[in-house]
């Protein structure tokens, strides 16, 4: 039965202890702690250092990204006459000041350079991606733990799986597998939520794996290119007859760009994979736990029932033995 507090949000406690090789059966010294707090309203407080945490890795994902179009933008081609080389009061000529540009960069670059902007597209689209789908909102979503809970305290248990399946996240795919199992007695649940845990945990670990993939093929790419440039440029110095070594630094200068260029796309890429990867950790440990208390009340209704079954046994007259039966 619930009661007048059924309705109270459920949320996890201040800390959230990682998945271990036991799975959910890891907090099961806390349900009845956490079952208290369900059925009389208690809400525990929510852990901001996680959120906090998430906040700023994005944010210096942005800042990140800003200071390297801000990098890229200030090594523009400055105006004609300001690059023109200044000529002192004796009329004798000065080199101008090198500059660097953007466009000159990518035309360096060559095929090669192509290959690494496509994949700094896709890098940005899967951190876009990630950003929306992989959040507390996404896996966790409101309101579905406090339902689900009210419908299994009145052993409505298909509803409850109905619920999950209309709301697909994960925890929805972690209690439905609990729900399927019901009938079998609580360990069997949660084996079952421990495996689609797993399941799901892995999925979401393989989503990002792509950032890794570019932030390491990235740069072996722009390494390519140097060395096909470096040889491009040594093979045309060796064709001159009486070559000088000033001629060799084009050459040299443009080889060089398809290193930095995928050297541009790998950092971010292996920085957006960390972040991800740890608020995946985060989310999985606390979806689980999660999952764990909604089955709480569940739980203690069948060791009650063991109990129960287990007193009625022995006082039976029937099931005793010796002289007093």
């Amino acid at each position: 039965m619930t009661t007048p507090h059924a309705h109270a949000s459920l949320r996890l406690p201040p800390q959230v202890p990682p998945l271990t090789k036991g799975g959910l059966g890891g907090v099961a010294q806390g349900d009845a702690v956490q079952s208290d707090a369900l059925r009389n309203g208690i809400t525990p407080p929510n852990p901001p250092l996680v959120r906090a945490g998430t906040r700023r890795a994005i944010a210096a994902l942005v800042v990140f990204f800003g200071v390297s179009g801000s990098a890229f933008a200030a090594q523009a081609p400055v105006d004609a006459d300001a690059s023109r080389a200044a000529v002192p009061e004796d009329g004798s000529p000065r080199a101008a000041a090198p500059s660097i540009d953007v466009r000159e960069l990518f035309r360096a670059g060559g095929a090669i350079g192509i290959v690494i902007l496509a994949l700094s597209v896709a890098m940005l689209a899967l951190i876009v991606e990630h950003l929306i789908s992989i959040r507390r909102g996404a896996l966790m979503p409101p309101g579905l733990a406090e339902h689900c809970h009210q419908l299994i305290a009145q052993r409505q248990f298909k509803e409850a799986e109905q619920l999950c399946q209309q709301r697909p996240s994960f925890l929805g795919h972690v209690l439905a597998a609990g729900l399927r199992e019901v009938e079998l007695g609580y360990e069997a649940v949660e084996k079952s939520m421990e495996d689609a845990a797993t399941e799901q945990s892995a999925r979401l670990f393989r989503k990002i794996e792509y950032l890794s993939v570019i932030g390491t093929i990235a740069p072996m790419l722009g390494l390519l290119g140097t060395v096909w440039g470096m040889i491009l440029a040594f093979m045309e110095f060796e064709a001159k007859a009486n070559p000088q070594v000033a001629e060799l630094a084009p050459g040299i200068y443009k080889a060089l760009v398809t290193t930095l260029v995928g050297l541009c796309v790998a950092v971010p890429a292996l920085a957006s994979f960390a972040v991800f990867r740890n608020r995946i950790d985060e989310l999985v440990a606390e979806s689980s736990l999660l999952a764990e208390h909604v089955f709480v009340d569940y739980k203690r209704s069948l060791l009650m029932r063991k109990k129960q079954r287990a007193a009625e046994r022995r006082g039976s007259p029937a099931l005793r033995t010796g002289p007093e039966a």
